[in-house]
């Protein structure tokens, strides 16, 4: 398996991931308009290849923290072929993700997600680095991995095209 940045052909396989990955389209959807916005930076958008095929997918792009907008990144989504689940793919997609953001001299990863999986990938719970989620019910589930530079803090904010998923 090789982690590569997405190309312009992918865009196909990448949707047909995050619809296996997830078992419906709202995912995929994101990640189209995702790549649409003002926030997206093709740079952090990673593919996992494996025997030529794209098997995953990991997208950061712009957030902000309020109220200042200090510049973060949001990730996600991050999808998987349900075959090749449980066998590093994710892991090694956010790893790559963030050292690239690090490379670029980011300062924080955000995302929601499950806290024994994101754990091991260095994300705490965000309120520990001083970041609140954009929803209070989400906090138990919002983690951030800080990255570099001096300490950020405040309510996070994803890139636009995250305000409309239900």
């Amino acid at each position: 398996m090789i982690v590569r940045r997405e190309r312009p052909a992918d865009s196909d396989a990448v949707r047909e991931v995050h619809e296996a990955a997830f078992g419906r389209p709202v995912e995929a959807r994101l990640t189209d308009e995702l790549r649409e916005d003002a926030g997206f930076l093709p740079h952090l958008s990673l593919v996992a290849v494996a025997g030529g095929a794209v098997v995953g997918h990991a997208i950061a792009t712009r957030g902000r923290l309020e109220p200042l907008g200090v510049p973060v990144l949001g990730l996600g989504p991050l999808g998987v072929v349900p075959a090749m689940q449980r066998r590093g793919v994710g892991t090694a997609l956010v790893h790559a993700l963030a050292a690239v953001a690090e490379a670029c001299d980011e300062r924080l990863i955000a995302l929601l997600g499950a806290p024994g999986y994101y754990g091991r990938l260095g994300f705490v719970p965000a309120a520990e680095l001083g970041v609140t989620a954009p929803d209070p019910r989400w906090a138990e589930h919002f983690q951030a991995r800080r990255l570099g530079g001096a300490p950020v803090a405040g309510t996070f904010r994803y890139a636009a095209p995250f305000d409309a998923v239900s």
